[in-house]
């Protein structure tokens, strides 16, 4: 083969599956490139329901998905952030948001000089600064308005959405674009020389094709049932196991926020979408039971259960080889880390991005490409792994979970990021890390990082004034807020395609 692309079979449907149709349909489909997606209707997928972060809306702008349309169809809600609730001790809450916090100030990023007003006692909490954190905690919501260099004109944003109807929805997009559904159960994986060379299905029929993308979920049928890619194990870093999960009645109010509510062994996730919630408890077997878990969960439902909770078993990890030959694996094959700060649709999004940017020409793929791509991949998700570990190691939790979690050894890279935050606040950004210093600073300041000093650049603006300016901008989200209508009505807009 030379040129373009010529087939590519995608195999499992869910989200990660649809996207990458969809990704593929639209930008390879014109070129010439066959795309086949193969999955059965007897194999039912995880999802139950997804929060996501604001990269999801460059992939649907990418793919020419209508933002409308999209959350019409999926009962989806706007996000502006995550509570973290109980997290450092209980009865305590902070906001992680999205977007922008506050301006530079004296040519100092805002960031500097709220740690030494904070410390002098002379500045309010990270969130008040925050219009997203503050849209959040009221209920309101709106998308950009252009408004000069107002926080409205620069508000950051995500969505909750139904993953069973997100995957319908998807559907119909790459269908749209020629791509082709198979219907049934892979029975059996043919070997290659360059790694796969088709799948058979239980009917009896062959597909094949020169790319392989698995997206069949923890069974990972291709990259490690076939070309057995290898597992690495991070449950001594992340060690909750199971998640237990059920929907519930919708909210009258929803807020425009995802809720992660700290339990004495794990947490509860808590999902307002248009016509239910989504509740779920992630926890450590080892700590507590299933049928604790399912209580625990079942208690702290604001509406009636609309079905049966039902336990999802998991490991934390990351296949060792991502691509391996002519595969190419997404989504739960690929990898999976808890839901905390709601990376898993980004995962998938990121590894088509990057994969869409080393296609092989034509022929097997060059090695260097493929080394590339598992070392960007495993950075990725490395990088993600830190962040979801803060949280657990920053508390003042008494429960014997909570003390395991805190004693319990650091990666090297967060043991870097804690010790540079403690000397002097300082947060620095890796080369595509995912979460930026606004996020960073966000958790550590909400779940009390120690901190010692701040940065002596600051010194050069009198406490007094930036004092002032902090107070200023403070003034400024709290006019910002009130032209923000609630996320209920932003909601209700959708169904005459108008927002206020």
């Amino acid at each position: 083969m030379t040129g373009t692309l010529g087939s590519v079979v995608i195999v499992g449907g869910g989200t990660a599956g649809w996207m990458a149709a969809v990704a593929f349909g639209r930008l390879l489909g014109p070129a010439g490139t066959r795309v086949t997606l193969v999955e059965s209707d007897d194999i039912a997928t995880i999802g139950v329901g997804e929060a996501t972060i604001p990269p999801i809306r460059t992939f649907h702008a990418m793919l020419g998905i209508d933002e409308d349309a999209f959350l019409r169809a999926t009962g989806g809600s706007y996000k502006l952030g995550i509570r973290f609730e109980g997290w450092t001790r209980p009865g305590e809450s902070y906001v992680h948001p999205f977007g922008q916090i506050g301006t530079d100030i004296a040519g100092v990023p805002f960031a500097a000089q709220w740690l030494r007003a904070r410390q002098a006692g002379a500045a309010d909490a990270l969130g008040a600064y925050s219009l997203e954190a503050r849209a959040a905690q009221a209920g309101r919501f709106s998308r950009p308005i252009a408004n000069g260099d107002s926080p409205l004109s620069r508000i950051g944003y995500a969505y909750h959405f139904d993953a069973g109807r997100y995957a319908v929805f998807l559907r119909a997009q790459a269908e749209a674009h020629g791509v082709i559904r198979r219907e049934g159960r892979v029975d059996r994986v043919e070997r290659g020389p360059a790694g796969i060379a088709a799948v058979h299905l239980a009917d009896g029929s062959r597909v094949e094709g020169d790319l392989f993308l698995d997206c069949t979920g923890f069974r990972a049928l291709l990259i490690e049932g076939a070309l057995q890619a290898g597992w690495t194990d991070w449950s001594q870093w992340l060690p909750c196991d199971r998640a237990v999960a059920v929907p519930s009645a919708a909210d009258a109010a929803p807020l425009a926020l995802t809720r992660a509510i700290a339990e004495p062994a794990g947490w509860r996730w808590r999902i307002p979408l248009q016509h239910r919630t989504g509740n779920g408890h992630v926890f450590s077997s080892r700590h507590c039971s299933e049928d604790e878990a399912t209580a625990t969960l079942l208690a702290g439902l604001h509406g009636e259960a609309l079905a049966d909770p039902r336990v999802i078993r998991f490991a934390t990890g990351h296949r060792t080889r991502f691509w391996s030959g002519n595969c190419i694996a997404l989504g739960l094959a690929a990898g999976f880390m808890e839901p905390l700060e709601s990376t898993s649709i980004h995962l998938v999004q990121s590894g088509l991005q990057h994969l869409l940017r080393m296609l092989p020409a034509g022929g097997p793929p060059a090695q260097a490409i493929v080394d590339r791509y598992n070392r960007t991949m495993t950075g990725e998700f490395v990088r993600i792994r830190d962040f979801l570990v803060a949280h657990y190691h920053l508390n003042a939790r008494t429960e014997p979970f909570w003390r395991e979690r805190a004693a319990a050894p650091i990666p090297d890279g967060l043991a870097e990021k804690l010790a540079l935050f403690r000397a002097g606040g300082r947060i620095f950004r890796e080369t595509d890390e995912l979460f930026n210093e606004v996020s960073w600073l966000a958790v550590l300041t909400g779940q009390d990082a120690p901190v010692t000093g701040h940065d002596p650049i600051c010194d050069a603006l009198p406490i007094a004034i930036a004092a002032k300016r902090l107070a200023q901008i403070e003034r400024v989200v709290s006019t910002s807020l009130t032209h923000m209508p609630p996320h209920a009505t932003a909601l209700a807009q959708l169904a005459t395609n108008r927002m206020l």
